[in-house]
């Protein structure tokens, strides 16, 4: 058995921007991070003749052509297996929260079935193939940042250009600074769960009439990696995340609905600096910074909804078991 576990993102700005419809125009950027939330794949060696796949439902097919669950059977495809397996997934977090579950899944795939056949994926590789499935094979109306997120790791700003190359660049934390901002953030369920692809296609179709706007999203992603490193001012960066979320709020789309918006102007009342809906939005998870003395506040203004601790991961998708036989 091989287990791969391949961590959740977080997007602070710029989102939007790393689909196609704009960062083939002009470059995209977002400035995202990896949390301690994971996505576990396990891949096993199966003595019946089926392949079994388990996740929210349980399948036995015959052949890699016979498997519905489109991310596992492309991921077969395109590390070139067709055996007899047994595939498992478990999510730290559910799907449909803006964190980016699918990509999780994708990325966590293709490096537990490469580790199966004995190859070692880059993770330029990993994130490659991810958005080649997900954005080619099966034509999700979504962009590039979540895969490379998930594969990479860690606190990056993350360049989409109109070539269709990537740069990932690390931001450098101060330990100071990344615990100042791991205790202010709050990450506060907001029971709804969406269907990202519906909001993200609706956005691509409008992109070209809200050019300005996601460039300024694109150019905050900028802003607040500047704010988070030097001088490191996180009440700056709350501001400008607020900045941001108004941007987003502002694309119509979907993106928000009257009872998040009242959350979000309850926990602004109770403290909160800034904040922003996590993902292509409609539902998931609300981030909110506010100095640890608010939280409290903000919590009773909220209904004291379900939390997510808020801790950086700073490794992407790795394998971290295999087993003496297969």
């Amino acid at each position: 058995m091989i287990v791969s576990q391949t961590p959740f993102r977080v997007s602070f700005a710029g989102g939007g921007t790393d689909l196609p419809a704009y960062y083939r125009q002009q470059y995209g950027a977002v400035l995202s991070v990896t949390i301690k939330r994971h996505m576990y794949v396990t891949v096993h060696r199966r003595f019946e003749s089926t392949i079994r796949v388990a996740y929210s439902k349980t399948e036995l097919a015959q052949t890699v052509d016979e498997i519905q669950h489109d991310l596992v059977r492309e991921a077969l495809r395109k590390v070139g297996l067709n055996e007899h397996l047994e595939i498992t997934t478990i999510a730290d977090v559910p799907a449909g929260t803006g964190m980016s579950s699918s990509s999780a899944l994708t990325v966590g795939l293709l490096n537990v079935l490469n580790a199966y056949v004995g190859r070692i994926a880059s993770r330029d590789q990993l994130a490659l193939d991810a958005c080649e499935i997900e954005l080619e094979v099966l034509g999700r109306p979504i962009g590039k940042q979540d895969q490379y997120a998930a594969a990479f790791g860690g606190l990056n700003y993350i360049r989409f250009n109109p070539d269709e190359s990537v740069n990932v660049e690390p931001v450098p934390l101060q330990p100071a600074t990344q615990a100042e901002l791991e205790s202010r953030i709050l990450l506060v369920y907001t029971d709804k769960q969406r269907e990202a692809g519906s909001i993200l296609q609706k956005q691509t179709d409008g992109t070209h009439t809200r050019m300005s706007v996601l460039t300024e999203m694109r150019d905050l992603a900028d802003a607040m990696r500047h704010a988070l490193t030097g001088a490191a001012d996180v009440d700056e960066f709350a501001t400008l995340l607020h900045t941001g979320w108004e941007l987003k709020r502002s694309l119509g789309f979907g993106i928000s609905d009257d009872q998040i918006d009242h959350s979000y102007e309850e926990a602004r009342k109770a403290g909160a600096q800034g904040g922003k809906l996590l993902g292509a939005g409609g539902g998931g998870f609300l981030l909110l910074v506010a100095p640890p003395q608010r939280h409290e506040s903000i919590r009773a203004a909220l209904g004291h909804p379900r939390e997510l601790k808020f801790e950086i991961e700073r490794v992407g998708s790795r394998i971290v078991f295999i087993s003496e036989c297969q």
